[in-house]
């Protein structure tokens, strides 16, 4: 599949040569980046994109203190991502690259879970999950930086990437 607007995930293994540079990618299988839920690469042609700052948070959106709460943090996080990018007029549909700094390593994997709920249409972005030793801000668990593209082809019915493919099927 190729032409505008399009999103696909990058899946070739081993070694390509293109202009005389030789590119290494490292292929996981299909299965491994789903049970993982993000994508090795995300190609974006048209639409407009949205760079979101990293996102914290100590209040969820009623203004309860979710301080040192990991599992309220990061539901409150991905809502603002949510929220920066239904302002330019997306979602978080259309994330297609994530950075997760996250302060204690074993949440790591209760992060994954919570990322698969966040995209169900299987469609994930590229991502690095990061463990820091503190925040800016005392209380903090979770911030998320994010990169959106509005306005491609790819959606929830006709996802682009080969993970949303396999996905549907």
């Amino acid at each position: 599949m190729s032409g505008p607007n399009q999103r696909i995930t990058i899946l070739w293994p081993g070694v390509n040569s293109c202009h005389g540079l030789t590119v290494t990618w490292f292929s996981f299988e299909v299965r491994e980046r789903l049970a993982r839920a993000f994508s090795l690469g995300v190609i974006t042609e048209g639409g407009r994109i949205v760079w979101v700052a990293g996102q914290t948070a100590t209040r969820d959106n009623d203004n309860r203190d979710i301080s040192n709460n990991f599992e309220a943090q990061t539901k409150q996080v991905f809502s603002q991502v949510d929220q920066v990018l239904t302002r330019a007029g997306g979602s978080l549909a259309n994330v297609v690259q994530m950075t997760v700094f996250i302060k204690e390593s074993r949440y790591g994997d209760r992060f994954v879970e919570m990322r698969k709920d966040m995209f169900q249409n299987g469609n994930y972005p590229g991502s690095a999950l990061v463990t820091v030793t503190n925040f800016a801000r005392p209380g903090i668990e979770i911030e998320i930086q994010a990169i959106g593209v509005i306005g491609d082809r790819c959606s929830t019915e006709n996802p682009c990437s080969a993970e949303g493919q396999a996905k549907k099927k």
